[in-house]
């Protein structure tokens, strides 16, 4: 019997999926709990109507975020910092203080996609990246003064 899985199944199918599975199993267990539709020309068309909406709304999200990064490339996100002698720097600037500064101008980005190679210590610039989606990562330059 042939079926559109609907839902993940560990080591049978993915959601989107078309199998062969057998009789028993697809009545018995994936379409009574829902895990799986019965392959009709009808369910061939809503999966491939879903589909094309999944890729739609997938490249809307990609062309917004290379939006934003075109907006945060020539941004720079400038903080006061206390320093002792030789101009050595009290402290680190994290990932939260650089989303909270980010969300001052507008934009809402969680602080775990943000990402520091170095500890960002010293006085002067620092480049940080951005992880805003799987495809696209932006680059934003830190400037920390006295």
């Amino acid at each position: 019997m042939k079926v559109i899985f609907i839902k993940d199944v560990k080591n049978q199918g993915k959601a989107g999926d078309i199998k062969e599975v057998k009789d028993g199993y697809a009545q018995n267990f994936l379409i009574k709990n829902g895990y799986a539709v019965l392959y009709t020309k009808r369910s061939k068309e809503i999966l491939d109507i879903n589909n094309k909406n999944k890729a739609d709304a997938y490249a809307l999200e990609v062309k917004k975020c290379e939006k934003i990064k075109e907006e945060l490339k020539d941004k720079v996100l400038k903080f006061s910092v206390k320093t002792g002698n030789k101009d050595q720097v009290f402290g680190v600037i994290s990932t939260k203080q650089i989303s909270l500064e980010l969300e001052k101008m507008g934009y809402k980005i969680d602080k775990k996609k943000i990402i520091i190679d170095g500890p960002i210590s010293s006085l002067g610039f620092h480049e940080v990246k951005i992880n805003l989606h799987k495809q696209v990562q932006a680059k934003i330059r830190v400037e920390l003064v006295k």
